[in-house]
This record gives C-alpha cells, sequence and structure tokens, in this order.
C-alpha cells in the first residue's frame, strides 16, 4: 500500500495513537510499572517509534523511557572469546546469545524500582566501532519510571522445533554452519535466557513488514545514516550488508510467522502502518 507524505505522517499518527493508547490501558489495569515490548525486523522503524510512542505516553501522563536490546550486546571481546569456544558466527552481533542479558535484567530491575531520587546508568552499544562505549558516555536516567519500551528486533521470538532447525535457510547456514552448531546454540539461548525475560513482557508490539525481502533496502538506509566516531569501520557495502542480515535471517522469518504479540501492525513498503491486529501474544501467560 503506498501514499503520499501527508498520508504517511497521518497513519503514524494514528498508528501511535492506536498503540500508545493500549499500552497506557494495560498500565491503568495493572496499576504499576509495566515492561512493553516493541518488535520488529532491522530497519523497520523500531527507535523511532519507540521514542514516538514515549512522547504519546508522556501524554497520558506517564514516564516511559526506551531501552534498546542492541545496547546490550556482549562487547566485541566478549563475542571473540564465544567466537572461540562455541562457534565462529557468534563474533557476529545479533542472535540470541550475543546480549549480556545480566546487564539488561538488572538494568530494568533498576528502573522497575526507581524512585525520584534513583540515578541510572544506561549502556550505549555503537554499531559503528561494534563494541559497546565506556561507562563514562552511558546515558543517565534519573527519577521513577512508569513504563519501560524494550525495543530489538527479536523480542518475543519463541525456540523453534528440533525439526525446523534441521535444514539449513540460507548459504550462510549451508556453508558456515553445515552441522547446524551455531543454530542449535541460538535457540538454546532463545529458550533458556530470553524466554523468561520475555516471560516478563506485559504487553508486546510487532511491526510486520510486507516481506523479509524489503529487509536488506531498510538496513542499507539505516546503515548509511549511521554516525560515526573516529576508528569506526567504513560503511558496510550492499553485499556485506546481505551477508550481515542472513545471520538475523532464520529468526525473522520464524518471527513474522509465528507473530508473537499482542498487537501486529503491518508496514508498507516505505515503513508507514495500514492496519492494526490484535495478535495471540507472546504465550507468557500460557
Amino acid at each position: 500500500m503506498m501514499g503520499g507524505p501527508w498520508q504517511d505522517d497521518a497513519a503514524f499518527a494514528f498508528g501511535d495513537l492506536v498503540a500508545a493508547g493500549a499500552i497506557a490501558e494495560q498500565w491503568r489495569r495493572s496499576g504499576t510499572f509495566l515492561l512493553a515490548g516493541l518488535c520488529g525486523p532491522q530497519g523497520s522503524g523500531k527507535s523511532t517509534t519507540a521514542a514516538r510512542l514515549v512522547e504519546r505516553l508522556g501524554g497520558h501522563g506517564l514516564r516511559a523511557i526506551v531501552c534498546a536490546l542492541d545496547d546490550f550486546y556482549l562487547t566485541r571481546s566478549e563475542r571473540g572469546s564465544l567466537a572461540t569456544k562455541v562457534h565462529p558466527l557468534l563474533a557476529t552481533r545479533g542472535v540470541p546469545g550475543t546480549h549480556d542479558l545480566a546487564l539488561l535484567g538488572d538494568t530494568i530491575s533498576a528502573l522497575r524500582s526507581a524512585t525520584g531520587d534513583t540515578t541510572i546508568l544506561l549502556p550505549i552499544f555503537d554499531k559503528a566501532l561494534d563494541d559497546r562505549l565506556d561507562r563514562s558516555d552511558w546515558r543517565v536516567h534519573r527519577g521513577p519510571v512508569d513504563i519501560v519500551i524494550l525495543e530489538g528486533w527479536c523480542i518475543g521470538a519463541r525456540p523453534q522445533s528440533a525439526a525446523q532447525l534441521a535444514e539449513p535457510l540460507n548459504a550462510l547456514e549451508r556453508d558456515r554452519d553445515a552441522d547446524g552448531v551455531w543454530r542449535r546454540y541460538v535457540n538454546e539461548q532463545l529458550e533458556t535466557g530470553y524466554a523468561p525475560l520475555f516471560g516478563t513482557l506485559d504487553f508486546n508490539l510487532l511491526l510486520q513488514p510486507p516481506s523479509f525481502d524489503c529487509v536488506l533496502s531498510w538496513r542499507a538506509e539505516q546503515e548509511a545514516g549511521l554516525s560515526r566516531r573516529a576508528g569506526a569501520r567504513a560503511p558496510m557495502t550492499r553485499a556485506e550488508l546481505a551477508f550481515f542480515i542472513a545471520h538475523y535471517e532464520r529468526l525473522t522469518r520464524w518471527l513474522l510467522l509465528d507473530q508473537p504479540a499482542d498487537l501486529i501492525v503491518d508496514l508498507d513498503m516505505r515503513r508507514a502502518p495500514y492496519a492494526w491486529r490484535l495478535g495471540a501474544g507472546s504465550g507468557r501467560h500460557a
């Protein structure tokens, strides 16, 4: 579905109204701290959507903050160690198993219990450097929080079955993971480490693209817009991006099929929302 700029603006405004209203209503039902997930493939607009939702929730009188799963990647050194011990593909950030879940859990717990005089450091991962910044460069949050929006490409994802993992999905898996060690490890991490975290979500929102095929173009636009510090690597070429995205392909395709969300937002090729659907949830209360 395509439209002009004003139609896109209207769609975003309406979409924000729907999503923020649903999150605010969920908060009112609980009357306490709420953890909301925001899931979508690379380049789908999660960060900008999350920022708009924070502003919209402020209009409801709610104090909201964004935590990006990307900021909790293991350091480059930690991933290098994991690549040596488990599988070389784990040097590449992204898949379950390459995040510091202890740091994420501690951060969410601190935000959950924050009071008026609380100061919390929020980590920052620089994608251009492919590493976490020093603590002295982290964001500082002060004060209580009503809602944390946890945004990330695999938020709410559920593990696949052994049968689903049996055959390689793409050339990366065929050539670099012929024995399935990497994809089984990722799946195990999803089941043992990430499932408990996702089980604490009070609400989950999924940005659904037209297909997986548009992810490369979206991610290329994102790559071109990355700010670059001294010492940062050069922007990835389209071929390098395709190889990078292949690491995410299995789980992204599974997410778009499984749709573990309370609210699903269908996007057009320009990332503009055009339909909103109730989902079956993430299964966290099953």
